[in-house]
């Protein structure tokens, strides 16, 4: 599935977030976005996902637009959002969590096929098979995670927007969550990836923008973002840079993210309303 986002303006209130953001994503790709927090990535998403309705710019799925439309409609298409933070139901087995992904599905009657991708998952995820009956509050934060993830692929997605999700995991988590997304596309999804985690995020990906205060000010091949000079100095480590493309009065937003400080982008109304696609 492709996507294409044109001129995109989101507002809260009087206070507008997004600046004509434009970018795409082709079939099977993965595109990381990047930034600081603050920078408008997550209501990116959220516009996408229909939670959140533009103000002004267009959204396209393979050609077709979508602007405006509910978010049970664009779920209906196969777009697929993983929350930030996750946004499990805690008292719930994992199974249940799994099976609350696949909800439309069940309702389509698609009992069988429904019960063939919870095995695909577990065969993904073998620590989720082992916790099945555990309620999902009692996970670590890497296996609700690997839940979030698994519930959203429960859903039958063509494309799927990770939203942080290596926010708050270990090292060697991080790794893992990332050999899973490089295997997800190898199976022909095409995945759309927020991270503030800009080294990881590059790696993984084919193509990457940059946002800043709502604004993309760079895109391009990851594995050449990961190479730029002033790309490193802002995400990677290094002295606060000049970025082409950004405002003098931005330069408060070059500083580089600690993720495991990070409680989301900071912008108002960044924060998720507890709406959750993946569990719909």
């Amino acid at each position: 599935m492709s996507l294409e986002v044109e001129g995109l303006e989101v507002a809260y209130g009087a206070v507008k977030v997004l600046h004509g953001v434009s970018l795409r994503v082709e079939p099977g790709e993965i595109v990381a976005v990047i930034g600081a927090n603050g920078a408008g990535k997550t209501t990116l998403l959220r516009a996408i996902s229909g939670l959140l309705r533009p103000s002004a710019g267009r959204i396209r799925l393979d050609g077709q637009e979508i602007t405006g439309w509910p978010p049970e409609r664009i779920v209906a298409l196969g777009v697929i959002q993983i929350p930030e933070r996750r946004q499990l139901f805690a008292s719930m087995s994992v199974e249940d969590n799994l099976r609350l992904g696949a909800y439309l599905r069940l309702r389509r009657g698609e009992r069988k096929a429904v019960e063939a991708d919870l095995e695909r998952v577990y065969a993904l995820f073998p620590r989720l098979k082992e916790r099945r009956r555990q309620t999902a509050g009692t996970l670590s934060g890497g296996e609700q995670q690997m839940l979030a993830i698994g519930r959203g692929l429960m859903a039958c997605p063509r494309i799927l927007l990770l939203d942080e999700p290596s926010l708050g995991l270990a090292p060697l988590l991080v790794q893992e969550l990332f050999r899973i997304i490089a295997d997800l596309r190898r199976q022909g999804l095409t995945l759309l990836l927020v991270e503030q985690n800009a080294r990881q995020a590059l790696r993984a990906a084919d193509r990457a923008y940059v946002m800043e205060i709502g604004r993309i000010v760079r895109e391009g091949p990851a594995a050449a973002l990961l190479e730029d000079p002033a790309i490193q100095a802002a995400y990677l480590g290094g002295a606060s840079p000049t970025l082409p493309g950004s405002h003098p009065s931005e330069v408060a937003a070059y500083a580089r993210p600690a993720r495991a400080a990070a409680s989301g982008d900071a912008s108002v109304g960044e924060h998720g309303d507890g709406r959750d696609h993946a569990s719909r």
